[in-house]
C-alpha cells in the first residue's frame, strides 16, 4: 500500500465518522405522537396550525414538525427534514 492509499483511506474514514457524528446531533425531536413523514405519504391537512423546527438560525438541513388539523377535525403531528436558511447569511 503506497502513502497516497493510505491518506486516502484515512481522510475518507475520518469524513465518515465526522458524518456519524453530524447525523446523531440532527436527531429527530422525541415525541411519540408525531408521526414520521416519508416520500409519498399522504397527508389529510385541512389546518396548517404550527411549524416549527428544530434549530431556527441553522443552514442547512434540519427537524421540522408541522402541527395541523385534519378533515376531521382532530389535530395531528409530522415530523419531516427541510433545509433552513436562517444561519446561511451574515446580517
Amino acid at each position: 500500500m503506497n502513502v497516497k492509499t493510505f491518506v486516502s483511506a484515512s481522510l475518507f474514514a475520518v469524513l465518515s465518522f465526522g458524518a456519524i457524528a453530524a447525523q446523531a446531533a440532527t436527531a429527530p425531536m422525541n415525541d411519540a405522537g408525531v408521526m414520521q413523514y416519508r416520500y409519498g405519504d399522504h397527508l389529510d391537512v385541512k389546518k396548517v396550525l404550527s411549524v416549527q423546527d428544530d434549530q431556527s438560525n441553522a443552514c442547512g438541513l434540519v427537524n421540522t414538525r408541522m402541527d395541523y388539523l385534519d378533515s376531521k377535525g382532530q389535530q395531528q403531528s409530522v415530523q419531516y427534514r427541510s433545509y433552513a436558511t436562517g444561519g446561511c447569511h451574515e446580517n
